[in-house]
């Protein structure tokens, strides 16, 4: 008897291990030779990864990992570079490019000169009826000139069209014909305070205005506008480029268009399988007579109803995900980032009045919310409204934060902290970090934002582009910052104490943005179980010279398992983009990023 239960059970493990031999299922993916940034305290070293679904299920070694593949395994070899996780930009203004395929891109473009030169090119080829447009993203401080362009300059390079040129939410120069058709002088112009119309010594407008937000915004909407087709072309290019830089996960901070209506091109993207970013957003209304936050909730509630954190494209892991409402929950308590002017202070009393009327509808409805708040004297009345709503509606573990905190003192660090919240900084002092000093000094520039004092807080952080107006949507300029502590025109504008190291500067960008997105468990890390969101870069983060880092980019970028852009000896592995509309456009001939010829 003991004999033939000995026989059974051969026969039955004999079995067990020729149809486990039979049915092995490979791997989707593998990348091997590659030097990978894992940010995973169980695994910190390995050189090749295994996706499956759309996830990572292998780390390790080459031998173990290639040891998972089958005949239907897609092979790529990383020839010894640097792989990280795929960044994320958890504060970025994708859905306001409506316009990009319209617009000449001046952001990595090095000297003035050849700024004017891409000007008079596209003034050529621009037809009768339209714009040329130099919308936001690049700074005077990136060209070896240091300067903006005058006005003659640009009529000389633009002579017969009419143009604006606009930096960051602070100036924008126009000529003639674009005056008369935007109506400055008239009644036609947009009115919002702190607007200034320069004026020569005769009396008339030069065609510099300085001014806000607010109206820099108009103008934008009183210009010829792109056809739907056009504008859901150029949402594909732009997001091409977000891949381009390594970014795999996005959250979109607030659109003068907002959810549902603003949202269909985006849509209509993941239709056409070309969303190739994770896309959670909050949410910003504008609703006529109603205040922004009412409007917000009528809209989430009644016209299109979506819960926080739902996922309106299920087939993609926080493909297109509702996250909540800001950055602005009320227009007259926004405080209008310009370091060319001092900082907009805002009626205390005000301020804590409509935040906590404001806040208390949207913690009762338990919707997450942000706050564009940059100076400290606004932070403060804030975190007074934050404290008293939450010892009457207890905030209680909802996720909310302040966008961009440039100068918050290390006590209201700590209120933030106690409060639950976290803090997205962003990129603009790498951007416009000269100007911050012209207005305020070297010594407050040097300390601004405390950058050692929040990473070492353990507060929720993340650092972010605000692109693509008042930043550069470049995420390497900003690590590159906080790294040396050198703006873009190379001076030193962080301490050296103040400065991060390229571990902690990486984890901004990542798992630490991932918090901001309710993602930490998903992304941010090169680890069994998370999302196969990686980047392979163009020169080793780690090793470069600090003055290399800034141009670093990807050349093989992969979400959700998916080869989602490639370049140089992965450029045949990258999806084909499709022909750039209309045929005059700027982003046909230049791209949405300089690149030397």
């Amino acid at each position: 008897m003991r004999r033939l239960f000995v026989i059974i059970a051969a026969l039955h493990i004999g079995t067990l291990g020729a149809r486990s031999a039979g049915s092995f299922v490979g791997a989707d993916l593998i990348v091997f030779n590659a030097t990978i940034t894992t940010q995973s305290l169980a695994i910190p070293r390995a050189s090749a990864l295994a996706v499956k679904r759309g996830r990572i299920y292998a780390v390790g070694s080459d031998a173990d990992i290639l040891g998972l593949k089958d005949n239907n395994t897609r092979l790529i070899d990383a020839h010894g570079r640097r792989l990280i996780p795929g960044l994320m930009d958890a504060h970025v203004h994708i859905l306001n490019e409506r316009n990009y395929n319209y617009e000449v891109k001046w952001e990595g473009v090095p000297t003035l000169k050849i700024a004017l030169q891409m000007l008079s090119e596209q003034a050529k080829r621009t037809p009768q009826g339209q714009w040329v447009k130099v919308i936001g993203g690049w700074s005077p401080y990136q060209f070896a000139e240091r300067r903006h362009p005058t006005l003659e300059e640009l009529k000389k390079a633009v002579p017969d069209r009419p143009f604006i040129v606009q930096y960051a939410y602070n100036v924008a120069f126009l000529n003639e014909p674009a005056m008369q058709a935007l109506g400055v002088g008239t009644d036609r112009f947009p009115k919002f305070a702190g607007t200034v119309f320069e004026k020569d010594s005769q009396g008339q407008y030069t065609g510099v205005v300085r001014a806000n937000t607010f109206t820099l915004v108009t103008l934008e909407s009183m210009v010829p506008q792109p056809s739907y087709e056009e504008q859901v072309n150029g949402l594909g290019y732009i997001i091409n480029l977000e891949n381009r830089f390594g970014v795999t996960s996005v959250i979109d901070a607030g659109a003068a268009q907002g959810y549902p209506d603003g949202h269909q091109p985006l849509q209509d993207l993941a239709r056409q399988n070309r969303l190739n970013v994770r896309f959670p957003f909050i949410d910003l209304q504008f609703g006529g007579s109603s205040e922004l936050v009412d409007a917000e909730i009528n809209a989430i509630t009644q016209r299109s109803p979506v819960s926080p954190r739902e996922n309106l494209l299920p087939s993609v892991a926080h493909g297109h995900e509702y996250e909540g409402a800001g950055e602005m929950l009320r227009l007259s308590l926004h405080d209008h980032e310009n370091f060319d002017r001092p900082a907009i202070v805002i009626d205390r009393d005000s301020m804590v009045q409509y935040i906590t009327e404001d806040v208390t509808k949207l913690v009762k409805r338990r919707i997450p919310f942000r706050m564009h708040l940059s100076y400290n004297e606004n932070i403060t009345p804030f975190l007074d409204a934050l404290e008293q709503i939450n010892a009457q509606t207890p905030l209680d573990g909802l996720r909310w934060s302040i966008e961009h905190a440039e100068t918050i003192t290390p006590e209201n660090i700590e209120r933030v902290k106690r409060l639950g919240g976290g803090i997205a900084l962003d990129g603009k002092m790498a951007m416009h970090g000269d100007a911050f000093v012209r207005t305020y000094s070297r010594e407050k520039a040097l300390r601004t934002p405390a950058l050692r004092r929040l990473v070492e807080s353990g507060i929720p952080l993340a650092m972010t582009s605000d692109g693509f107006r008042a930043g550069s949507i470049n995420p390497w300029i900003a690590i590159s910052w906080t790294v040396s502590g050198k703006s873009i025109s190379g001076s030193e504008i962080l301490a050296t104490d103040n400065r991060l190291t390229r571990e902690e500067a990486l984890k901004l960008w990542t798992n630490g943005a991932a918090w901001f997105g309710d993602q930490e468990n998903d992304t941010g890390k090169i680890e069994p179980g998370y999302l196969a969101d990686f980047a392979l870069l163009s020169a080793d983060y780690f090793t470069v010279p600090e003055d290399q880092v800034k141009n670093i980019s990807s050349v093989l970028t992969v979400m959700d398992g998916r080869v989602v852009f490639g370049n140089g000896d992965y450029s045949d592995l990258a999806p084909k983009l499709p022909e750039v509309i209309p045929a005059w456009s700027p982003v046909k001939y230049f791209g949405g990023y300089y690149n030397p010829k």
